[in-house]
């Protein structure tokens, strides 16, 4: 068979053009099946979450913006046929398959028209300073037979990579069983509903990546149940669909009927003493295309069709919920609340994540006052992508809150802090906090970042600028919907955690 020869910069290109398609398109099988979910769901907490996912995903195919804040860890999974030549179009040296997937990641996360958000750190034990330009990718490659190079470009959000669980069983214990036990201490932070990964088999390495791998290919466990299980991994993908959706946990961890949109399992060989077992789920920011390249130039992607958002409003219909005006905020108001309530966020909000809680925590040690006056106001847990003309905001989604918990008794306490604003639950000695203060924290949807970014009218940065995107921002925001997920009282609305109630 002749060589056939792929130009490098084809390569570069085809990935930077799929990491900016992904950003804002979904996947046609995944809105279909949130459309399902949607459809069929009977806890109104989860079915308003789900209703707005649905209305991000298609205000973010619109607008041509990132379906979350969180733009993801560039992976590229390539399958290069041993009859495949990759050339330097100048004739020169030919770069590494990273340097050229770095290239392309590079390229598509800074593309003006449409910027997104760098989270790629070097030196993790070192200064873990940002890379800036979300290099590197992680490449895997595969070399088989044939003469084409297939790739699937995949943006990873760090939600669901940190719920990644790992066990080495016994030969003789249930897989199942297993799993499902998982599931509760996983939370919510990685945005339910989505899709599991499981790698069963294998290496403990092998396990790993077989279950990421196998979260990018298209849902159909509903036509698995229709046709019926050809073989034991296929009655497995079913028995875990049914068991984790009856679970509860639900859309965000609200409750509900679907936690997961469907489940993926990918098996190998393995040593007849072991069986390695991995857990990775994939979050509502289901961001991956799969590519061919044949020498003919650079892939080439099809828009989905307008048709599959029809009856999509594209914008948050105005809801029934609570108005408050943050600018006139008061402990009383919050202790009118109840977990559970909706509420419609007005006036001037505060941000602040990971870096800056631990500068204002080494500020409160050193006896310093805080850059911003906290007293009364909330914080938004959240690092937004870089605006374009029109916006004051990128998309600004919430981030995991759990994160924060270990600052938030002192700041409650020491600076009179009254609301904080995130997503998925908190830990239990958060919760006391949260009761003791008298103050609530509210939950926005992770993985409709555009949609809430739409109702920020105004942002400027207020302090610790150099960290970027993990600056404290003031907001001014409009209509902002939220879920008031622990109240005054100490009462939790996830379904994740165990509940304190307070009478």
């Amino acid at each position: 068979m002749p060589v056939r020869h792929i130009n490098a910069q084809d390569i570069v290109t085809s990935i930077a053009d799929a990491l900016q398609f992904i950003s804002y398109y979904h996947p046609a099988d995944f809105v279909r099946a949130l459309r399902r979910a949607y459809d069929s769901e009977t806890s109104a907490p989860a079915r308003n979450a789900l209703l707005q996912l649905l209305v991000n995903s298609r205000m973010s195919a619109t607008g041509h913006r990132p379906v979350c804040q969180d733009t993801g860890v560039a992976h590229v999974f390539v399958r290069m046929g041993m009859d495949v030549r990759v050339c330097a179009a100048d004739g020169g040296p030919t770069p590494s398959l990273q340097a050229l997937a770095n290239r392309a990641v590079a390229q598509a996360y800074g593309l003006p028209a449409n910027p997104l958000r760098a989270s790629m750190i070097r030196a993790p034990l070192g200064d873990r300073r940002n890379t800036g330009d979300n290099t590197p990718a992680v490449v895997h490659v595969t070399l088989t037979e044939g003469d084409t190079l297939d790739l699937i470009v995949v943006a990873k959000g760090g939600g669901g990579d940190v719920k990644a669980r790992y066990a080495m069983l016994n030969p003789s214990d249930s897989v199942a069983d297993w799993i499902v036990d998982q599931i509760p201490g996983m939370g919510a932070g990685w945005c339910p509903p989505g899709v599991l990964g499981v790698g069963v088999g294998g290496s403990p390495e092998q396990a790993m990546l077989m279950a990421k791998r196998s979260l990018f290919s298209p849902i159909d466990i509903h036509d698995l149940r229709a046709r019926g299980p050809a073989d034991e991994l296929e009655r497995l993908r079913l028995t875990l669909y049914d068991r984790i959706n009856a679970l509860g946990i639900g859309a965000q961890g609200l409750g509900g009927d679907t936690t997961v949109l469907d489940v993926k399992i990918e098996q190998a060989s393995s040593h007849a003493a072991l069986l390695p077992v991995a857990i990775l789920p994939n979050c509502a920011a289901t961001r991956y295309a799969s590519l061919r390249l044949d020498g003919s130039g650079p892939a080439s992607l099809s828009t989905p069709d307008p048709s599959l958002w029809d009856g999509i409003p594209d914008h948050m219909p105005l809801q029934d919920g609570v108005h408050v005006d943050l600018d006139t905020l008061s402990a009383e108001t919050v202790a009118t609340w109840r977990a559970g309530d909706l509420l419609l966020l007005t006036g001037k909000l505060l941000t602040g994540r990971d870096a800056a809680h631990k500068r204002m925590a080494e500020c409160m040690a050193r006896g310093e006052p805080l850059p911003v006056d906290l007293r009364g106001r909330a914080i938004y847990y959240v690092g937004p992508v870089d605006p374009v003309p029109g916006e004051a905001v990128g998309p600004a989604g919430p981030t995991t809150s759990a994160r924060m918990d270990r600052f938030l008794p002192a700041l409650l306490e020491r600076t009179g802090l009254l609301l904080t604003i995130g997503k998925a639950e908190r830990a239990p000695e958060a919760i006391d906090a949260i009761r003791r203060a008298g103050s609530a924290y509210l939950m926005a949807v992770g993985g409709a970042a555009y949609l809430v970014s739409r109702a920020v009218r105004a942002a400027r940065v207020v302090a610790y600028e150099d960290l970027g995107m993990e600056a404290i921002y003031e907001f001014r925001v409009e209509n902002m919907p939220v879920v008031v997920a622990i109240d005054a009282r100490g009462r939790a609305v996830h379904r994740t955690v165990p509940l304190k109630v307070v009478d």
